[in-house]
């Protein structure tokens, strides 16, 4: 196969060939080797399925309308070491202060870079003298929606000790996740208040007098259009409809919606699960599952506004516990928001996701950025 050619090369220091290429986010389908993208994704050190390819190419195509996104690539040895979609944003705050921000749009619920298992501080090396040399007098580098308790930003707070670079953690909060060796039946008995096992069954016997109740599990590809249809339609239903916060009320998150899901179907990436009544669905869940087998992640739920008293959303939730008998994932990110009122009473762990803003540049630009930093921090342990 022809290696493609990259807009930008920078040759990083280090005992192996090392070199970070950087090329506009539009050339990223014909820029990357696929079969290496997917390897990168299984190695990693952290699992992001925002960054797989089946992913974060239907969302560049609908979200980067200006071509100013950048894909940063590290390379050690000619093999695919790191990733990370980055671009220049002039403001911040709402102030006029130019920076460079790791790229993502609403839907993206995971901002750590894909970085390949030992090879964390050479990858953060290679970015940050790239963004010394290559920013356009941008005052620093934020990373939203950032893992805080992996080793990516370990490695990044060991890089910027050694480089003398100031790093501030702007924002944090916790987020649920399963985290479980147990079955889901000893999970529910362990976790759950009798109360709250009472009232589920109480909602599912309710619902069960108004027809046939089933939970219905896809597989890869299994009727994914027609499903791909439903989800949109029921999701629009309800208050996000109303709202015009449905992914169908705008053209562009229908379609990342669309084709990502339709591409994550065919590389067996998806956990979908739909509660039916009389065989329609009610309720329908959609889940990631990360390119290593192992860890998964929350994304959308769609309920039928007619069936709200019911909470099938809930009782999809209660079912989505059986992914603990199928033995298809050892660890579930919620991607849900701080105090999301259901996830954080059904999921017990935590993980810390948070905004980090990092120094760089040279000595000017490193001291314009130190009061901003310091402020913004004690801002943000005063809020």
């Amino acid at each position: 196969m022809v290696r493609p050619t990259y807009s930008r090369e920078f040759v990083a220091q280090g005992p192996a060939p090392a070199r970070l290429r950087i090329f506009a986010a539009t050339e990223a389908g014909c820029a990357l080797v696929p079969d290496e993208w997917a390897d990168l994704a299984a190695e990693a050190s952290e699992a992001n399925p925002f960054l797989e390819s089946w992913y974060l190419l239907p969302s560049l195509e609908q979200f980067n309308a200006d071509g100013k996104a950048m894909l940063l690539a590290y390379e050690v040895d000619g093999t695919l070491c790191g990733l990370m979609p980055l671009s220049s944003v002039a403001s911040y705050g709402g102030k006029p202060l130019l920076h460079l921000r790791n790229w993502a749009h609403a839907n993206m619920f995971l901002g750590t870079p894909l970085v390949r298992r030992g090879h964390e501080h050479g990858f953060w090396r290679a970015t940050l003298a790239h963004a010394d040399r290559a920013t356009n007098y941008a005052l620093f580098l934020h990373l939203q929606c950032l893992s805080l308790d992996g080793e990516v930003f370990a490695a990044l707070q060991s890089v910027c000790d050694e480089e003398g670079r100031k790093l501030g953690v702007v924002d944090a909060f916790e987020r649920p996740v399963l985290d479980t060796a147990l079955g889901a039946e000893a999970y529910r008995e362990t976790t759950l208040s009798k109360k709250r096992r009472k009232e589920w069954r109480r909602q599912a016997r309710l619902l069960a007098e108004r027809g046939e109740v089933a939970f219905r599990w896809h597989a890869g590809t299994d009727d994914i259009e027609r499903w791909i249809g439903d989800f949109l339609r029921i999701e629009a239903s309800g208050w996000k409809g109303e709202a015009g916060s449905a992914l169908a009320c705008d053209q562009h998150t229908r379609s990342t919606f669309a084709q990502a899901l339709a591409k994550g179907a065919g590389e067996d990436a998806l956990i979908r699960c739909e509660l039916t009544l009389d065989g329609q669905p009610i309720a329908m869940l959609v889940n990631f599952r990360a390119a290593d087998g192992r860890t998964t992640f929350g994304f959308k739920t769609a309920i039928d506004a007619a069936y709200r008293k019911y909470s099938p959303g809930v009782l999809l939730e209660n079912a989505y516990f059986e992914i603990l008998d199928q033995d298809q994932a050892t660890w579930c990110d919620s991607c849900a928001a701080a105090d999301h009122p259901v996830m954080t009473k059904l999921w017990n762990g935590r993980r810390q996701i948070g905004r980090v803003s990092v120094a760089i540049g040279g000595p000017l630009r490193r001291a314009a950025f130190s009061p901003l930093i310091s402020y913004e921090c004690r801002r943000s342990i005063e809020s």
